[in-house]
């Protein structure tokens, strides 16, 4: 792909036969870079446009574009395993339109200076809209608060040391804080490093059939607990990254029954594979935190249906191949994530069978965008009117995933050799063509040389 293309900007598209958020088959009409109507089959309003085509989408699935609140995109620092271009190359082949870029980055973004340069260099050659997370202390070293205050004013809508956790109280309490004044969030890695020390694998069975130092949940729940009630006492939005134990659930639901200002998001990883898959020690499969048990994965799903965790979040974290062939314990954490996460979801939500398209854009698109601050151009729903930023599934696609077509500049996917049942084709933002896996998508009568520009909206 090269780059987005504006789909019939000088006229109209008309998408025929979808199916918006899974329900009845509906003519999507484009014009304008946005929605223009949504209307039965064979209905398709192209009258007074220049130029009409029209796509046959005959049962796709039509959701909002995804929002991905935890993306880690490597540039600048370490472009060998992946760049803002190949990492917003799989963002939209996945479905997404917008990113927030975790600020683990070589420099680290923890200076206005730095979230304008992450701004302005997605602009150039992004596909979808990227939005810097700055960090919450200099370096992510821990000692000292970074400048949130003008971070926020640069751009920067979340707050994260994510890789590392903000393991002083004191720091985390004033973050809380500046995320109150500015109208922004704190992202918080819960690992405490002194339970967790050099853990390697889920603790029990994993770390006894691998004998591999085990990672207990106390290292998780433990921060997750404490900063739950931090975030209560100041007042500042608090978002737990990659919860992945039933206690962490416990916690969440507790604070959100105070009415604590607490979000939570889970990775399709954490719904999916347990830690029965890291006892061949594949480093394929090692990951921050740990693949956990089949009942914490049957808990983060509950919890995911109910509204205790908010969002999935993919924690795209790609590496080079050379860095992940290695002995397990040589090897970094992390696991690809863009291009697999709503086939993932489907899977875990659907048991087989169709999810609940509603709930899939719910999790994966409207409450993320909300927690973010974008609910004015992202998550919205499909219909006449709003932005024409959507993706479409295929629901009977039986793609088997394979790690050497994977559009990332890594292939470090857990999933390599899994078939689902569902498949992102292709995705739109405000009318701009910015993936069309299977051309089902007409040629565009104009082009635009420039993504969507990121931003802050709310």
């Amino acid at each position: 792909m090269n780059g987005p293309r504006a789909a019939g900007s000088a006229g109209t598209t008309i998408l025929r036969g979808v199916r918006p958020l899974g329900g009845a088959s509906r003519d999507v009409t484009v014009r304008g870079g946005r929605i223009a109507a949504v209307t039965a089959p064979g209905k398709g309003d192209g009258a007074g446009a220049a130029h009409v085509t029209a796509a046959d989408c005959d049962g796709l699935i039509m959701l909002p574009a995804l929002v991905d609140l935890h993306t880690h995109l490597r540039e600048p620092g370490d472009t060998a395993a992946e760049t803002i271009a190949s990492g917003t190359r799989a963002a939209a082949h996945g479905g997404y339109s917008d990113v927030l870029a975790m600020a683990n980055c070589v420099p680290v973004t923890d200076t206005p200076g730095r979230v304008r340069h992450i701004i302005e260099r997605a602009t150039r050659t992004a596909s979808c809209r990227v939005h810097p997370v700055g960090a919450v202390t200099d370096g992510l070293a821990g000692r000292r608060l970074a400048p949130l205050d003008a971070m926020a004013a640069a751009g920067a809508l979340m707050f994260s040391d994510d890789g590392v956790c903000v393991d002083d109280p004191g720091l985390l309490l004033r973050a809380l804080e500046a995320a109150r004044r500015t109208g922004t969030l704190v992202a918080q890695h819960a690992q405490c490093p002194r339970l967790v020390q050099r853990g390697q694998v889920n603790a029990g069975a994993a770390a006894q059939a691998t004998a591999l130092p085990p990672w207990p949940a106390t290292g998780e729940e433990t921060i997750v607990a404490r900063d739950v009630v931090l975030a209560g006492a100041t007042g500042g939005r608090l978002h737990i990254c990659h919860v992945s134990t039933a206690g962490t659930v416990e916690i969440v639901r507790w604070a959100k029954s105070r009415g604590w200002p607490v979000t939570a998001e889970v990775t399709p990883h954490h719904l999916l594979l347990t830690d029965l898959m890291t006892r061949e020690a594949d480093p394929l499969h090692k990951v921050n935190p740990p693949l956990r048990s089949a009942e914490d994965v049957a808990a983060l799903r509950a919890a995911l249906r109910d509204g205790t965790i908010d969002a999935v979040a993919t924690d795209h974290a790609p590496h080079t191949a050379s860095s992940k062939d290695n002995h397990w314990c040589e090897a970094p954490f992390g696991m690809l994530g863009l291009e697999t996460a709503l086939p993932v979801v489907a899977e875990a939500l659907g048991a087989g069978g169709d999810p609940d398209w509603g709930l899939v854009a719910t999790v994966m698109s409207t409450r993320p965008a909300r927690i973010a601050g974008l609910a004015d151009v992202a998550g919205r729903p499909p219909a006449a009117g709003e932005p024409a930023t959507f993706t479409l599934v295929d629901p009977r696609a039986d793609w088997r995933v394979d790690r050497t077509e994977s559009v990332s500049a890594s292939d470090n996917t857990p999933f390599h050799g899994m078939t689902f049942r569902h498949r992102v084709v292709a995705t739109m933002v405000e009318g701009h063509v910015t993936a069309d896996i299977d051309h089902r998508l007409p040629s565009p009568t104009a082009t635009n040389h420039s993504p969507p520009a990121p931003g802050r909206t709310g």
